[in-house]
C-alpha cells in the first residue's frame, strides 16, 4: 500500500468533513467505480464518473479491484468513496483490498471470477442507522450451477474506523437468508421514519419478497409477502422512485410489474403488469426523477412508459433502437443494458458489452422522444464492462406528516431558509463566471435564480429533483456581487458569489 496515497486520502478525507472548499453536500453516490485490469495499460484500467461539480466529469483510475456487472459503492457525505465492492472482495479508498475484506461470497462460482463477479444487483452497502461508522453490505452470488440462482443472502459488516480511517470487515459472509432466491434483485429504500432501511431480494420462481429492516438494533428479517405476477427464474433488474412510493420489477421473460409501495409498512400494493411476447432479452429499468416515466431495456430498444397513465402497457413509447455502433470495434456493439439514474438527474445506459460509451437520457421528467436519448453519448478512457453501481436513494427523507414521521429528522429541509447558514454554497468563490452550487437534496424541481445588486435577473435555471450539485455559467458577467437564490416550492435559500474579472 502508497503510504503517500494513504495519507493523501484521509487528509482530503479530514478536509471536507470540516466542510471546507464548499463541498459538504456532494453526497454520497457522486462517484461511480468502473473498468477493469489496470495492469494490463490502457485501453484496460479503471473509470470514475463524478458528479461532484455538477457536471459528469470522467477520468481514468489505476487501482487494484476490478469491476465487470457486480459494482456498488458508497461515498462519504463529502462525495470521498469510502468503501466499494465487486463481489470478490471489498475494497478501501485506495481502491485496494480493505483490511479483510478478500473471500467475499466463497463458492466455486465466485472462484471463477477473482476479477468480480458478472450479475447485476447482487451487492448493496447500506449506512448503519445511528451507527457513523458501520456500514451493511448485503450480497449473494450464485449457490446453485444447475438452476443458477442463490441459496443464501449474506452478510458482510465494515467499520470504518479501523485500519486508521480506511475501515475494515469485522464479520462476513454472514447467511442472514438461507433459501433459494432470484439471483440479483437485491435493493433498498428507506423507512418513512426518515432513518431506517427496508431491504428486498425475491424467492425464486414466485411471487414473494422477503422484506429486511435494517434500524440501529442491525438487520432483521421483517417478513414475506406474496403479490403480483408468478415469477419464473430471472434476473433483470428491480428499482424504486426517488420518492419511493413506486416498485418496478423487470425482466424480457417475465415481463414488468410495477406496484406502489409504502414506506412506513414496507409493503407493496396495486399491481400493474406489461407482458411481452417479442423473444427479446432484456435487464434494465430506472424510474425519472420526478418517479412519473420508467424506463426499460432490452438487447436492442428502449422503452419508456408513462406511471400515471390509466393503461400501463399502452402508454409504451419506444424511444430508441439500436444503431449498428460498434465501439470501439466489432464485436463491441453499442446495444442496451443495466440502467441508472444519476445524481445530475440524467440516466445512465450500459452497452451491454465492454464497450468505451454510455448511452445516456438527458431529460427523463419529458414524456416520448421529448426525454432526449442520445446513444453512445458518453465517452469513456476505458473499457467499461457494463458496470454501473447498484445504488438506493440514500437522500431520501421521511414521509412527512406520515404516522411514521415521529423521529424529527427532517433531511435537511429545516436548513432552508435565509440565515440559516451554508444551506447552499458556492464554490469557487470568487468565480470568473464559472462556479458550482452545492445544496441538500430536497426531492422536489428546483429553480435557481442569479441576479446582480440591483436586482436584475442574469441567469434563470431548473434543477431536477434530488439533485445536490448545480454548474453555473454566466458569459460575460460584470465584475461584482451576484445573489443566488435557489427555490423548492415554499422554501428557498440563497448564497452570494463574487464574479472578477479574467
Amino acid at each position: 500500500m502508497h503510504s503517500w496515497l494513504r495519507s493523501t486520502v484521509l487528509a482530503v478525507g479530514a478536509l471536507n468533513a470540516l466542510g471546507q472548499g464548499g463541498f459538504a453536500q456532494q453526497g454520497v453516490n457522486s462517484s461511480w467505480l468502473g473498468g477493469y485490469a489496470s495492469w494490463a495499460g490502457p485501453p484496460f484500467g479503471g473509470v470514475e464518473l463524478n458528479f461532484g461539480t455538477g457536471s459528469l466529469l470522467i477520468s481514468a483510475a489505476n487501482r487494484e479491484i476490478e469491476f465487470f456487472r457486480t459494482n456498488t459503492n458508497i461515498a462519504d457525505a463529502n462525495g470521498v468513496v469510502r468503501i466499494s465492492t465487486n463481489g470478490t472482495l471489498v475494497a478501501n479508498a485506495l481502491g485496494d483490498t480493505m483490511l479483510n475484506g478478500g473471500g467475499l461470497n466463497p463458492g466455486p462460482f465466485s472462484a471463477q471470477y477473482p476479477e468480480g463477479l458478472p450479475s447485476s444487483q447482487i451487492v448493496l452497502i447500506l449506512p448503519g442507522p445511528e451507527q457513523p461508522e458501520t456500514y451493511y453490505l448485503l450480497h449473494m452470488t450464485i449457490d446453485n450451477s444447475v438452476d443458477i440462482n442463490a441459496e443464501h443472502l449474506l452478510l458482510t459488516t465494515i467499520d470504518m474506523s479501523l485500519d486508521g480511517g480506511l475501515g475494515g470487515v469485522v464479520s462476513k459472509n454472514i447467511s442472514i437468508l438461507d433459501d433459494e432466491i432470484s439471483l440479483g434483485h437485491l435493493t433498498a429504500v428507506r423507512h418513512a421514519n426518515g432513518r431506517d432501511w427496508w431491504a428486498f431480494c425475491r424467492k425464486l420462481n414466485t411471487n414473494t419478497f422477503y422484506r429486511y429492516l435494517i434500524n440501529p438494533s442491525g438487520i432483521s428479517l421483517d417478513g414475506t409477502q406474496s403479490i403480483g405476477t408468478l415469477s419464473i427464474w430471472a434476473t433483470g433488474q428491480v428499482c424504486f422512485s426517488s420518492d419511493g412510493s413506486k416498485f418496478a420489477y423487470y425482466w424480457r421473460d417475465i415481463g414488468l410489474e410495477l406496484f406502489a409501495f409504502d414506506r412506513c409498512t414496507g409493503l407493496f400494493s396495486a399491481p400493474a403488469s406489461v407482458t411481452y411476447t417479442d423473444g427479446e432479452l432484456g435487464a434494465g429499468a430506472a424510474f425519472s426523477p420526478n418517479g412519473r416515466y420508467l424506463y426499460i431495456t432490452d438487447v436492442f430498444n428502449v422503452y419508456q412508459y408513462d406511471t400515471e397513465a390509466p393503461d400501463l402497457a399502452a402508454s409504451e413509447v419506444l424511444i430508441a433502437e439500436w444503431d449498428s455502433t460498434y465501439s470501439p470495434m466489432p464485436p463491441f456493439a453499442t446495444l442496451f443494458d443495466i440502467v441508472q439514474l444519476a445524481p445530475d438527474g440524467k440516466i445512465y445506459i450500459g452497452t451491454g458489452n465492454s464497450t468505451d460509451k454510455l448511452h445516456v437520457i438527458h431529460s427523463p421528467d419529458s414524456a416520448g422522444l421529448a426525454c432526449n436519448i442520445e446513444q453512445h453519448g458518453i465517452d469513456l478512457p476505458r473499457y467499461f464492462s457494463n458496470s454501473l453501481p447498484n445504488h438506493p436513494n440514500y437522500h431520501l427523507g421521511p414521509v412527512d406528516g406520515s404516522v411514521c414521521d415521529s423521529l424529527g429528522i427532517n433531511a435537511g429541509i429545516a436548513l432552508l431558509s435565509v440565515g440559516e447558514g451554508p444551506a447552499v454554497r458556492a464554490y469557487p468563490n470568487p468565480s470568473e463566471g464559472a462556479f458550482t452550487l452545492s445544496y441538500p437534496s430536497i426531492g422536489q424541481v428546483g429553480a435557481l435564480e442569479v441576479r446582480d445588486l440591483s436586482g436584475k435577473l442574469v441567469l434563470q435555471e431548473r434543477l431536477p429533483p434530488w439533485s445536490q450539485v448545480h454548474h453555473v455559467q454566466l458569459f460575460g458577467p460584470s465584475a461584482g456581487l451576484y445573489n443566488c437564490r435557489i427555490s423548492w416550492g415554499v422554501r428557498s435559500a440563497s448564497t452570494r458569489i463574487i464574479i472578477v474579472e479574467p
